[in-house]
């Protein structure tokens, strides 16, 4: 399976991702949410692998343009999934999904460890 990072190309906290993976000479994939949308396997996936409150951002601009009555609608796996397949932007970036990978945001120390993680012994 090939490494996907999934996000929006003008996130910030995607470029640092990008740039990490490239400069520490990990191949990957670049899935633009936005322009490429998501399947609902994809989605579905994640939610099997990570909690959707990590998932949705919460902190982010497309949750807070969201109306009151919408952000309270979403309350488990099955709405999250529904408001990220309609609002992609609203989905915690960058996302990285690899064979045995599964992560949501970005740190150096965190990838790190990812792929210190993931490198044959």
């Amino acid at each position: 399976m090939t490494t996907t990072l999934y996000g929006i190309p003008n996130c910030d906290t995607v470029k640092k991702a990008r740039d990490w993976l490239a400069a520490n000479g990990h191949e990957f994939a670049f899935h633009d949410f936005k322009k490429q949308g998501l399947e609902r396997a994809t989605v579905a996936a994640w939610l099997e692998g990570l909690d959707w409150e990590v998932l949705v951002n919460r902190k982010g601009t497309t949750w807070r343009k969201l109306s009151d009555e919408r952000r309270a609608a979403v309350v488990d796996k099955a709405s999250a999934l529904a408001l990220m397949l309609e609002s992609p932007s609203v989905i915690k970036r960058p996302v990285l999904q690899g064979a045995h990978l599964l992560n949501v945001g970005f740190s150096a120390d965190q990838y790190q460890s990812l792929f210190d993680r993931q490198a044959p012994r």
